[in-house]
């Protein structure tokens, strides 16, 4: 990481960043922090916002204090599929107009939701007062949540891969479709890009891992995720985790139809039965308390 001297360039975005966290004291930056779980696809239509929404509903059910961000720049839904109208986004909180107990909103199933909404460039512009508030809101974060679920946009944008890059674990969404499983796997190279050009993998070798959706029955979900899983290992030496799969299920268009969670209202489904197996398994991922580089630290990585 950079020093903290000021930068001679003007206030650009990493000069803005690096001023917040030197304001902390330096046993600050490595601390508990939430199990980030960023869901990402290749291209949209395949059931990202989808599973992002109801993996959280079934974090939560598990015990995990549980909050959602929508991170989609462009195209943010995650409200509709949860059948909530937020009145403000997270791009707020960043400008500092609304603190965070006005941003976070009860989500349905025990979760915390909050919004989306660009907002991510005007960092550079924050001022000092600006800049503590929102130290203070991430500091509150850190201390309330046990995961922070990003539903990032969909495609391979820089802003997608930065904000995948600071998790702790990488679902690639995907479905059995070609064209689906190419999207998936230019994903995956794009995160095999980074780490040859930065030298470092942007998350742990197996915490980039596949979930496949809308398989007709559980042998296809598994091709689906060995042949993404082949072609990674052996033309981009990435290591992938098979996360699970969701069946193919009538309720689910149901459920979105009806700005409902296809786990509240049809919880007996078999995509719900899926999205619980997903949940435990990350459950175990998650495991216990421990020490994480706090949220903040991961955000100001994004810009340096």
């Amino acid at each position: 990481m950079k020093g903290c001297s000021d930068d001679t360039g003007g206030l650009d975005q990493a000069g803005a960043l690096r001023r917040m966290m030197c304001s902390r004291h330096p046993d600050e930056t490595a601390r508990h922090s939430p199990h980030v779980i960023a869901v990402v696809s290749g291209k949209g239509g395949v059931g990202k916002t989808f599973l992002a929404c109801n993996l959280s509903i079934a974090l939560a059910g598990r015990g995990h204090r549980t909050v959602l961000f929508d991170m989609d720049m462009g195209l943010a839904n995650a409200d509709i599929v949860l059948g909530v109208e937020p009145a403000w986004t997270w791009a707020d909180l960043v400008r500092g107009r609304r603190g965070l107990e006005q941003i976070v909103i009860e989500g349905p199933g025990g979760i915390d939701f909050v919004a989306g909404g660009s907002g991510m460039a005007e960092l550079a512009d924050l001022s000092e007062f600006e800049r503590r508030r929102m130290l203070n809101a991430m500091e509150q974060i850190e201390s309330r949540y046990d995961v922070l679920v990003m539903d990032c946009g969909a495609g391979i944008s820089p802003d997608v891969l930065s904000f995948a890059a600071s998790a702790d674990t990488v679902l690639v969404v995907a479905t059995p479709e070609p064209t689906s499983m190419t999207d998936a796997y230019a994903m995956i190279k794009a995160f095999a890009a980074r780490r040859d050009l930065t030298g470092t993998v942007p998350v742990e070798q197996g915490a980039i891992g596949v979930v496949v959706n809308n398989a007709t029955a559980r042998r296809e979900a598994r091709d689906t995720y060995e042949r993404l899983a082949d072609v990674s290992g052996r033309f981009l030496h990435m290591l992938l985790t098979d996360f699970g799969y969701i069946l193919s299920d009538e309720h689910v268009p149901l459920a979105v139809r009806y700005q409902q969670p296809v786990l509240l209202s049809y919880p007996r489904s078999s995509a719900s039965c899926c999205l619980l197996a997903i949940a435990g398994r990350l459950s175990r991922e998650i495991g216990g308390v421990e020490e994480r580089q706090g949220l903040l630290s991961r955000v100001m990585r994004l810009f340096l």
